[in-house]
This record gives structure tokens, sequence and C-alpha cells, in this order.
């Protein structure tokens, strides 16, 4: 199968995922600027949320911009990074309230580490679906920065019962790794 309905499929969900997130936004009730400094968590978790979401897109694309086919087993694993990413606006829901509790900054680092996870699952079964010359397998190699993400994420989650703020900010640290694309990859397609 080519990879034509499955990128259209994928980039229309994300389109709702973060449609959703900026429903959920929410205009403040009164015209001050007070009433405005208040939404700022919920503002910032957002903001957060959508750079997330397009890390996702772009690597998402140029992953299938060097893929030629796929088959039963990558269709399952988008779906199942699909799945993840889409608990991603009730997260940031619930974190852009709550970021000083415990249970919400829990629930976004599981969330994002599973993201991780499921795309890790997703390169690993375009790579065994293709030859052993696929470029995506060089370019991968190791893959240490997705098994940084995946580190962090864990030590943000473990964190998040100790202090917050160290795991709200090691989760921010995976997003600005990720701002840049992997150019090597830009370069195979």
């Amino acid at each position: 199968m080519k990879t034509s309905r499955l990128e259209a499929f994928s980039d229309g969900v994300l389109a709702i995922i973060i449609t959703i997130m900026v429903l959920e936004l929410g205009a403040p009730e009164e015209v001050t600027l007070n009433a405005l400094l208040v939404r700022l968590p919920v503002f910032v978790s957002y903001l957060f949320s959508f750079i997330y979401i397009g890390i996702y897109w772009n690597n998402h694309h140029h992953l299938f911009q060097i893929t030629q086919r796929v088959n039963g087993k990558i269709l399952w694993a988008n779906l199942h990074l699909l799945f993840w990413l889409s608990l991603i606006p009730f997260t940031t829901a619930w974190i852009g309230i709550n970021y000083n509790e415990k249970l919400p900054v829990i629930a976004y680092g599981v969330i994002l580490l599973f993201c991780a996870i499921a795309y890790f699952i997703l390169q690993a079964q375009i790579i065994k679906y293709h030859e052993d010359d696929f470029p995506l397998k060089r370019v991968v190699g190791s893959d240490r920065k997705g098994k940084i993400s995946i580190v962090c994420y864990s030590l943000g989650v473990a964190f998040s019962f100790v202090n917050t703020w160290i795991a709200l900010a090691l989760y921010a640290i995976v997003a600005i790794m990720w701002l840049v694309p992997d150019r090597r990859l830009e370069e195979s397609i």
C-alpha cells in the first residue's frame, strides 16, 4: 500500500486535535488585564501542547516522505500514535487549570511518554518493513534523541511526585530538543 491515505488521515486527526485544544482555551468573561493574566497558565499549556503536536506532525511528515509503502502493522502503529496524541487536549486542559497539582502533571507526562513510545514503535515498524538499505534505518541509527525523550518523560513523571516544576521543566526540555528537525532525515528525502 502507498502512504497517501495514511498521511491524509493522520493530518486530519492532528488538525482536529489542535482544533479541540484551541476551543478549550475559552476567552475570559471580563475584559480586564487581570482576567487575561488569570488565564495565562491555560494559554501556556496550550502553547506547549501545540508545539508538541507540531513536532509530531513535522516528524510524521518527514517520516512518511521517506517511507515507500505501508502494511497493516504500520497502519496499526500509526493509529496507536494517533490514539495517544488524541489524549493531549484532555491533559492540556487539565494541566492548564491545575499546573501545580501532581495528578494533572503526572497525567500530562504519561500521555507525552506514551506518544513518544508510540512514535518509536511506528518508526521501528516502518524500518522493519523496508529493505536493509532503507535510508530511514541509516538516518535514525540508534535514535538517541528518541530514547532521551522517553527517559526525560519518565523522569518527569517520577519527579511529578516530588516537585511538579522539575517535571514541567523536563517536559519542556524535550520540546526544545525536538524543535529543530533532524537534518539527516530532510537530506534523505
